[in-house]
Parts: C-alpha cells; structure tokens; sequence
C-alpha cells in the first residue's frame, strides 16, 4: 500500500495519535482495496468539529468523525489517488473512549479504519450494510492487535 497521508493537527487536546499511526491504521482499512491512495486527516476541537457537522450534516453539535470522499470534477481522470478526508473532533474521540472504557488509542484507530470505510463508499445505512461494515472494522483491528470494537457496546 502506497499511501500518502497528511495529518492536519487544529487541536490543542492531548495525547493525539501520531501521523505513524493514523497511516497505518488508514492503510490496514485500504489493504487489498487499494494500491494508492492520499489522504487527509485533520484533528480538531469542539467548535470546529460542531461546525462541520452543521455544515456538512446539518446536525447541532461535534460528531466523532465526518468522512469527505473525494468526487473528482467531470475531466478529471477516473485514476487520481486522492480518496478524501477525514476529520475527527479529538474531545469528542476522549469522550467516548472513557465513556466506553477503551483504551484511547484503541477508539482512534477504530474512528480512522471506521472513516476510511466510508471513503471506500461502505456505510451502516441499514442492517446489512452495518454488519458488513462491523466485520470489516473488526477483522481489521483484530489484524491491528486492538479488541473487537463493538464487543463491549453489545
């Protein structure tokens, strides 16, 4: 996997991943489904994540992660590696992770491979389409070395 990531850090939150770890989280959810790909992934606070997501979904408040795949213009080749963008609100990801008792990491490499899921056009619109989402996180963090991510929500 050849992957370019940019890690955008718009966050005064502590203990953030590391650029060395969110590329390999993204690359162990782009592993077999792509050769190449770039990526952005921005960390951000409160006001910031809030205001995306009313942006974007129309919703009050920050989200734990918002996925922006990349729509190429009309003439723009079908070959380009750019996959899109993620941001993810670094309050929000503390939050859960506490409130789920998981380790922090463990929740932010599940938000990441969740996230590029996305980016890869899967989603959790319906039964099927979450289950299959659910596999694929949960065979890709075992790989990881990090627990089932839903084991402790069920």
């Amino acid at each position: 996997m050849d992957l370019e990531l940019d890690l955008q850090c718009a966050s005064g939150a502590p203990d953030l991943p590391s650029a060395a770890d969110c590329a390999a989280w993204v690359a162990a959810a782009l592993a077999g489904r792509r050769t190449r790909a770039e990526v952005t992934v921005r960390l951000v606070d409160l006001a910031e994540g809030a205001e995306l997501n009313r942006r974007y979904r129309g919703k009050e408040g920050p989200t734990n992660i918002l996925s922006f795949p990349f729509e190429a213009p009309p003439g723009l080749p079908n070959a380009i590696d750019l996959l899109g963008d993620l941001v993810l609100c670094a309050p929000v990801v503390a939050r859960e992770a506490a409130e789920q008792g998981k380790p922090p990491v463990a929740h932010w490499a599940h938000l990441l491979v969740h996230g590029t899921l996305h980016l890869l056009g899967h989603d959790h619109e319906d039964a099927a389409a979450a289950a299959e989402m659910e596999r694929l996180e949960t065979v890709i963090l075992r790989g990881l070395g990090f627990d089932d991510p839903y084991e402790e929500m069920d």
